[in-house]
């Protein structure tokens, strides 16, 4: 199968999509289906075997971290060139519209991923006026796809709710080769507890911006007697948590990638995880391979990985500093950290990310079938029309 992937990022950009997409490639390669890849334009020129084909446009001016990805002459020859079976848009945003576009233009079976809680995004970075339009807007984009996939049960439900039509759950699954806890490191705890490695320590994984909630952990864990915390990350606002935070002896290391991630997540005692805007959260599930209980609340797509008493504390996100309580828990009791690590251990070896891509795979080819009905439909009714 040939598959053309439009998506806003990839590296070297770190977050949730572009894990996921990373995984994506690496599987489809392994399975012998070839990838043609449109992105931002620093991206490299090749992953895991595939072609990537870099497009051009400025920095998105409310979040400098995404481009705003233009149309171009050279999409649409790349694209005619390597005639794929299927076009697979990530995000549809500025660049998305153009692959959904190009796959009608060229009628071109088309699945659409999801990967962002709207309404969290346009209430920070536009407002809440702007959050009907931004519904409206991307309802519009997905619905000219033959399926639509989202990442939790949790974002399933609202999409069908908002109007989302021809909608699955693709599952997410985590790389335990990767993530374990045999990569803990003596000097990797040192450099994040700020040389106190005897101390509890907290950490958290991810983008360092507002819709994360990461200024929230300076007075919920700050200042608890022997606990440490190290912000693993970089983001748009990652200077001004380093002002919020000055003055607490918290740790910021910046990106963290490959090996480095991982150890860092497999040389501390928790990961306190304070988003809720989550539409599924690969933190939590990465931490819990590498052996660490996750402080959390039940929200968004977190509802799929956070076990209560089993692999997380969680707590209440209407009372944020219930997370110190939580996390005094675990420091005061070795015997539910254990379990928790255990529960933790359980639940990533469960789920098995291959797994996932080949129901990636399943969810292509029903898309292609979708395709082929829809036009058989519409045939059928010009048959039909009268004349």
């Amino acid at each position: 199968m040939r598959i053309a992937i439009f998506t806003e990022t990839f590296l070297p950009k770190i977050d949730g999509v572009v894990s996921v997409l990373c995984l994506a490639l690496q599987h489809l390669y392994d399975k012998g289906h070839q990838v043609l890849l449109f992105g931002p334009p620093d991206m490299p020129e090749t992953y895991a075997g595939h072609r990537l084909v870099r497009t051009g446009g400025p920095r998105f001016w409310l979040y400098p971290e995404l481009r705003i990805n233009l149309p171009s002459g050279k999409i649409v020859r790349e694209l005619r060139a390597f005639q794929p079976h299927l076009v697979h848009v990530v995000n549809p945003a500025f660049l998305g519209p153009t692959g959904i576009t190009l796959a009608k233009m060229f009628n071109l079976p088309l699945v659409a991923s999801a990967h962002m809680d709207i309404t969290s995004y346009t209430t920070h970075y536009v407002g809440a006026w702007g959050v009907p339009i931004a519904w409206w807007l991307f309802r519009t984009g997905h619905n000219f796809a033959d399926l639509n996939l989202v990442p939790s049960s949790a974002m399933l439900q609202q999409v069908r709710e908002r109007g989302y039509r021809r909608v699955r759950w693709w599952h997410r699954g985590v790389d335990t080769e990767r993530f374990r806890p045999d990569l803990r490191s003596d000097a990797m705890r040192a450099r994040l507890s700020g040389g106190r490695p005897d101390d509890f320590l907290a950490v958290y994984v991810g983008r360092i911006t507002r819709e994360k909630n990461v200024h929230l952990l300076r007075d919920a864990i700050c200042g608890i007697e022997g606990v440490r915390l190290a912000l693993v990350g970089g983001g748009p606002e990652l200077e001004q948590m380093q002002s919020h935070f000055a003055g607490t002896g918290t740790v910021f290391t910046g990106y963290l990638r490959g090996d480095d991630v991982a150890a860092a997540y497999a040389s501390a005692d928790v990961l306190v995880f304070p988003s809720t805007s989550e539409t599924f959260g690969m933190a939590p599930l990465e931490a819990m391979a590498c052996g660490l209980p996750v402080v959390g609340s039940m929200t968004g797509g977190l509802v799929d990985t956070l076990r209560d008493g089993v692999n997380a504390l969680v707590y209440d996100p209407n009372d944020p500093m219930q997370m110190r309580e939580r996390v005094q828990s675990l420091r005061d009791s070795p015997d539910l950290h254990a379990r928790l690590r255990q529960g933790a251990l359980a639940h990533a070896r469960s789920r098995r990310w291959q797994a996932t891509m080949d129901q990636l795979v399943g969810y292509y080819e029903l898309g292609i079938r979708y395709h082929r009905q829809a036009q058989l439909r519409r045939r059928l009714r010009l048959i039909r029309a009268p004349v």
